[in-house]
């Protein structure tokens, strides 16, 4: 994971998984970090993630959750197929209702 800061938008360029364990942790330790350093717009870039997992999907849940209360934004970028129909799948009405 690298962080650039262009102008004032911080970008995450992730890679590997975002899976249960480290992985999860160390995205949900920079992030915090981020906002709590007064980051008002986060971009993660996605392009290489190889997999995501529901623990995953979690930190990326919280994470907005977090940015949002903070007067932050976080956005996704250059999501691979994998993950951009696990969250298209995820947003659908049926999949939603209890």
């Amino acid at each position: 994971m690298t962080v650039c800061k262009e102008g004032g938008t911080s970008v995450l360029a992730l890679d590997g998984r975002i899976v249960f364990g480290k992985e999860s942790n160390a995205l949900r330790e920079q992030l915090k970090s981020l906002i709590s350093a007064g980051m008002k717009k986060i971009v993660l870039d996605m392009k290489s993630i190889e997999h995501i997992d529901g623990s995953g999907l979690g930190t990326l849940v919280a994470a907005q959750l977090d940015a949002k209360a903070h007067g932050a934004s976080l956005r996704l970028c250059r999501l691979v197929s994998q993950v951009h129909k696990l969250l298209e799948a995820i947003a659908q009405p049926s999949v939603r209702r209890s």
